[in-house]
């Protein structure tokens, strides 16, 4: 197109979709094996995998993913990459190719700003929108991720991915891809909360006491202190939800049995294990946690320039 700026070629719905979902599956190669350890100490402890609990057990996340890989080897972190790399795509196309269209939708006409209520309530509509058209990838990768092999003679109930939706399908109905849909839908939901809402107070107050000037330092600061606040609100549910995703039929009656039960039997702590709020005496904080809420600052800067909106792109689809 001569004579335009290529801030002035705004993006189509399709660019947007298929540039959400390759970043994000770039992401997800780099972040796997954190992910996978995460889903293993969030089931650490449960009854149905007492039995192979007692022949291995994780400590940390780093603990964790080298446990992993000297009893079941060098690729054992990325059990089910296949059936992530999935939900990516389809994830985060959906999520993010839609967001500013849904924004549009919320915002009040004749309003130039969308205020931070409406910011939530399109992060929120996308993502449910979002995880429900993914949850059969995400129950797949879930199973896969949680699934522990000690040796050659260790029973596999899925030969791939595709094997693995099919027997799901077979032994517990359709339904049975879309299970921990609504826990999927409320971490979501509670995230986009906490993260947006935080972040703003926390970039108000730094401002305030004059800790730090309006740049990247302390938009990076307020992202990391809003991916933490959302991390340790939304743990307990992403617990719940990947306990009773994993769980075989009639182990769980729904995800507030799963809740009562995991309270009964491990304590209250259950529903922090593979959380940042664990782990941060060990330094770490999750990535897909921390990085999304750099968005905020890529479009504070430039709200039109290609490069900030790829930029975005590839950070909001580490959530």
């Amino acid at each position: 197109m001569v004579g335009l700026k290529p801030s002035d070629v705004p993006p189509t719905m399709a660019v947007k979709f298929l540039g959400a979902g390759t970043a994000a599956c770039f992401a997800d190669l780099l972040t796997f094996p954190l992910d996978t350890a995460k889903v293993r100490l969030q089931i650490q402890g449960e009854n149905q995998a007492a039995q192979a609990a007692r022949l291995v057990q994780y400590r940390g996340v780093l603990g964790t993913i080298l446990t992993m890989v000297r009893t079941e080897g060098p690729c054992s972190p990325y059990n089910g990459l296949v059936a992530g790399l999935q939900r990516q795509m389809s994830f985060a196309s959906i999520r993010i190719g839609l967001y500013d269209s849904v924004k549009q939708f919320y915002t009040p006409k004749g309003s130039d700003n969308s205020s931070v209520t409406t910011r939530i309530l399109a992060g929120c509509t996308t993502g449910a929108m979002a995880v429900t058209c993914a949850q059969p990838t995400d129950v797949v990768k879930v199973r896969f991720q949680a699934s522990i092999h000690l040796g050659p003679g260790s029973d596999r109930k899925y030969s791939g991915t595709m094997d693995a939706y099919r027997t799901i399908a077979r032994e517990e109905g359709v339904r049975g891809l879309w299970k921990g849909t609504w826990p999927n839908i409320m971490r979501n939901a509670i995230v986009n909360c906490a993260e947006m809402v935080t972040y703003d107070v926390l970039k108000e107050k730094l401002l305030e006491s004059h800790l730090l000037t309006d740049n990247f330092p302390c938009h990076f600061v307020s992202a990391f202190g809003a991916g933490f606040c959302a991390t340790v609100v939304a743990s307990p549910v992403d617990v719940v939800k990947t306990r009773y995703m994993n769980s075989p039929p009639g182990q769980y009656l729904s995800p507030v049995d799963c809740m009562i039960k995991t309270v009964a039997q491990e304590g209250p702590t259950a529903f922090y294990k593979g959380a940042p709020a664990s782990a941060s005496a060990k330094g770490r904080v999750e990535p897909d946690d921390l990085l999304p809420s750099l968005r905020l600052y890529v479009f504070q800067i430039d709200n039109g320039v290609p490069k900030c909106q790829r930029l975005f792109l590839l950070l909001d689809s580490l959530m």
